[in-house]
């Protein structure tokens, strides 16, 4: 998965969705609901808010997984992009959290575009092996997560193409490493706002550096203050389809439920 060396992309997604209302957001574009705003999930609230086997039904296999973002250190591995307006686009996808302030805490005010809480998951289906669904649950402080989606939202055209710089994965030769470079075009996909969503965002991201094409399809599922990312990956001649749409929908729910919860 060269789009994310190394490990699977925590806030990893884009796909048509089945709706629970009749409000839409088609072609990429926003609007909010009025689901209520949601209460900030710990650390803890949004790992226990992950879909699992049970919510999918027979068939379906999840692997809730400890995020690798910030065990290294602040902006240890991060990816870079050369033009400094399409870099909310890369964190999204593939955020590296600030180190953390103790045993597996995250800092009390991460920086902006960062998450103060994530929980990453994959999830396999027996029908399709192929068609494995990556997801990251992240929660935002109050206000952040639909800037960072406005954010998002003017980038189709400042980042239709941009390069990126990243570090040389670590299992490479020892000495001096050169930094990889990656080519990216972005495209909006038509993406229905699923039920319980305030906003859906959808997009696929190719990566052209090597001899094939690679492409990340992704939605961003705003629910209240917390962002559900779903990614799909593909080659040029197997382009990567939308997420299962069992998946968000329940994941959807699933966050949407835990934030109406009163602690």
């Amino acid at each position: 998965m060269p789009l994310r060396p190394a490990r699977p992309p925590a806030a990893a997604l884009a796909a048509l969705l089945l709706l629970a209302t009749g409000c839409t957001t088609v072609g990429g574009s926003s609007a909010d609901r009025a689901a209520g705003p949601g209460r900030e999930l710990s650390a803890a609230e949004l790992r226990a808010a992950a879909v699992a086997d049970a919510d999918l039904g027979a068939g379906y296999t999840v692997t809730v997984m400890t995020p690798g973002h910030g065990d290294t250190g602040a902006g240890a591995g991060r990816e870079v992009a050369d033009v400094p307006a399409c870099q909310p686009l890369l964190d999204a996808v593939t955020p590296a959290a600030p180190a953390a302030t103790g045993a597996g805490a995250a800092p009390a005010s991460p920086a902006p575009g960062y998450p103060y809480a994530e929980t990453d998951l994959s999830v396999a289906r027996a029908a399709d092996p192929r068609g494995g669904v990556y997801g990251g649950l992240l929660g935002y402080r109050a206000g952040r997560a639909a800037a960072l989606q406005a954010e998002l939202e003017k980038l189709f055209v400042p980042c239709a193409a941009f390069t990126s710089t990243a570090p040389a994965p670590p299992a490479e030769k020892p000495g001096k490493k050169a930094p990889i470079r990656t080519r990216h075009r972005l495209n909006r996909e038509d993406t229905p706002t699923p039920g319980g969503a305030d906003a859906a965002l959808g997009f696929t991201l190719t990566n052209e550096s090597g001899s094939a094409v690679l492409s990340q399809r992704a939605v961003l599922a705003r629910i209240g203050p917390a962002l559900a990312v779903f990614t799909t990956f593909g080659v040029a001649a197997e382009p990567a389809a939308a997420p299962d749409e069992v998946i968000v929908r329940q994941q959807v729910a699933k966050l949407r439920a835990a934030q109406a919860k009163k602690k």
